[in-house]
């Protein structure tokens, strides 16, 4: 089996102050998910490294969660949270940027009830200072967001994007369009990578099929080519809908007939390319 990494998942030690969006209909996610459990699941679905992704906006998190990854060889990268539209960025840069394992930066932006959000001048000042750090963005939106989505990474040539979980398509409704088009239009940007997760978990928990996520892993391989798609959980949000070694064998399956060099990019070396991991 190839070398596989997976390029997203999160960590945390639960409690309902810090995890609000966490709800009573997810009560599979109320306990705590730490790197002893994911490593076993990694084993069993041959995962050699992850990328650990933040899931709380706040620096105690970025910390902690570089913290694990410094005791754990095989956590690759974090994505971790600054305060992007702060004054003090700079500062928080300075303190943070320089961890080797610190390779992204991700705000919650499908949860900011202005669409535009990510198109106001102090979050544009933060985009604006990651590039010179190596530090890519994870841009975690709603699909109905995608249109600002193109509008950012324009403005930031030279800046690495990522699209979290194909920008939510409404795989639940089995609709493609917008959102395959304006898809497209961001994958026009070749500064913009995508990975495949999170699809169950926009898909009915209960009633998903292979064949009914099909059309978006399509869109997906069409839109950004094998160059710039990689492969993550979303564990363990993905629990809600289907177990980690089911959620790996989707793409698995879905590759299988393409050619190793192709499926080395899109499970291995697209991941270690976008986020400069040291593997």
């Amino acid at each position: 089996m190839l070398p596989a990494i997976d390029s997203h998942h999160h960590f945390w030690t639960y409690n309902r102050a810090e995890y609000g969006w966490i709800d009573d209909s997810m009560e599979i996610l109320t306990r705590e998910y730490l790197p002893e459990e994911l490593k076993e699941e990694c084993s069993r679905a041959g995962i050699s490294g992850t990328v650990a992704v933040q899931a709380r906006q706040s620096l105690e998190e970025t910390a902690w969660l570089l913290s694990l990854a410094e005791s754990a060889p095989w956590i690759k990268g974090v994505v971790g949270w600054l305060d992007l539209r702060s004054v003090e960025l700079g500062t928080q840069l300075d303190r943070y940027a320089p961890h080797p394992k610190l390779v992204g930066i991700r705000h919650v932006l499908q949860d900011e009830p202005d669409r535009n959000f990510m198109l106001q001048p102090p979050f544009l000042n933060g985009i604006a200072q990651l590039e010179p750090h190596h530090l890519a963005y994870d841009i975690l939106i709603q699909h109905e967001q995608l249109d600002q989505a193109a509008r950012l990474v324009s403005g930031f040539p030279g800046q690495k994007f990522v699209l979290d979980h194909l920008g939510k398509p409404p795989i639940r409704e089995g609709g493609l369009q917008p959102w395959r088009r304006k898809l497209e239009q961001l994958a026009d940007h070749p500064n913009v990578w995508c990975k495949i997760s999170g699809m169950v978990t926009e898909a009915d928990h209960r009633h998903w099929t292979y064949e009914g996520l099909l059309p978006y892993l399509d869109a997906a391989v069409e839109a950004f080519g094998t160059e710039r798609i990689m492969v993550g959980s979303d564990w363990p949000v993905c629990r809600l809908a289907a177990e980690y070694t089911e959620v790996i064998s989707i793409p698995r399956r879905y590759f299988s007939k393409w050619n190793s060099g192709d499926q080395q990019k899109v499970f291995y070396q697209n991941a270690i390319d976008c986020y400069e991991l040291e593997v």
